[in-house]
């Protein structure tokens, strides 16, 4: 009898060592398995740092989701402060959404900060080509082109198309052109032209 209680006792106090087996249904049912397993709480070092504003808009803007692309460029902007970058990804976004006027102004201050700044020169330019300013917009490719060191094909185009309008003459007025943009590369848009 004495060796039966010290043999139950024992049973029962390694019972109590032993850890509790997970809840596998509770598990499976959350898509987690042994090693995925929540902390109890999280700490600062738990959560990743938080992705660039930026580069979600530029997604954004790579999808056709313009607006969406906006919205993040303002936050990123808000964030991290009116940056070239920024000022300039939000012209962008503007001029995709047809808001011209809209996108000539930021670009503008985009170069206020920048006077080198590639993509702002041509995304300005296509913004004045847009408006039928063609000789403003042409000396915009001009700069793009240069500062460039004429590497960038769409800033040739733009250049070249720049070049033509503004050099025409006996250009019948009554001639009707559809303007529009194709996107290149990181925030660059070639300009397209064609007769109605």
């Amino acid at each position: 009898m004495g060796r039966f209680f010290i043999a139950l006792c024992l049973a029962a106090v390694l019972a109590a060592c032993t850890p509790a087996p997970r809840d596998s249904g509770a598990d499976a049912l959350l898509g987690r398995g042994p090693d995925q397993m929540l902390p109890a709480r999280a700490t600062r070092s738990d959560i990743p740092e938080a992705v660039d504003g930026l580069v979600i808009g530029h997604r954004l803007m790579a999808a056709g989701e313009y607006e969406l692309a906006l919205k993040a460029y303002y936050r990123a902007m808000a964030e991290q402060g009116s940056s070239v970058d920024a000022l300039s990804a939000i012209g962008s976004a503007n001029l995709r959404l047809g808001r011209v006027q809209q996108a000539e102004q930021i670009l503008r201050r985009a170069l206020e900060q920048d006077q080198r700044f590639v993509p702002a020169h041509n995304n300005l330019g296509v913004a004045l080509a847009e408006q039928g300013k063609w000789a403003e917009a042409q000396l915009h490719f001009r700069n793009a082109f240069a500062f460039d060191s004429g590497q960038s094909r769409e800033i040739r185009e733009n250049l070249r198309l720049a070049i033509e309008k503004t050099a025409e003459t006996g250009y019948d007025a009554q001639e009707a052109h559809q303007l529009s943009l194709m996107r290149r590369g990181s925030g660059r848009y070639l300009l397209l032209s064609t007769p109605l």
